[in-house]
């Protein structure tokens, strides 16, 4: 599999998934979370509070670690691993491109200044359970 075979299928992948864990670094450990993810160009964007503990560890600690699409059917189940780094963004471009109605459960709309963005940039997308492949596919997008 080539290169842009790897990558559409990792864009399908979080084209069909928008739910998976988000893990961050929290005094020196791993620390998960479900969250909602959207892409562009193989850049990830998750919305948060600034006030959260996520956004503490990632101005500490910018580094993260990403599971999206396993839908628990075993084997032939493609999911993404993703290594990368997260920055907080308080773009209102960005704000108003990924608000959605469901986000007034914690905002109280896109000029919320307590909302923001993470913006996730991979190192690395680790492509696994691709049928027909041993060991996983993977993709080191560019623009990181």
């Amino acid at each position: 599999m080539d290169t842009n075979d790897i990558k559409n299928k990792v864009e399908e992948v979080l084209d069909r998934h928008k739910v998976g864990t988000l893990a961050t670094v929290q005094n020196g450990i791993p620390h998960s979370r479900y969250m909602t993810f959207h892409h562009e160009n193989l850049v990830l964007y998750t919305a948060t509070d600034k006030e959260t503990h996520k956004a503490e560890d990632l101005r500490k600690n910018p580094n993260v670690h990403i599971l999206i699409g396993y839908d628990g059917k075993g084997f032939e189940d493609p999911y993404v691993e993703v290594e990368g780094t997260a920055s907080i963004s308080d773009s209102k471009d960005l704000k108003h491109t990924l608000w959605n109605d469901y986000m007034k459960h914690w905002f109280n709309g896109p000029e919320d200044p307590n909302y923001v963005v993470l913006e996730i940039h991979a190192k690395q997308y680790r492509l696994m359970n691709v049928k027909g492949e041993k060991s996983p596919l993977i993709l080191a997008p560019k623009n990181s």
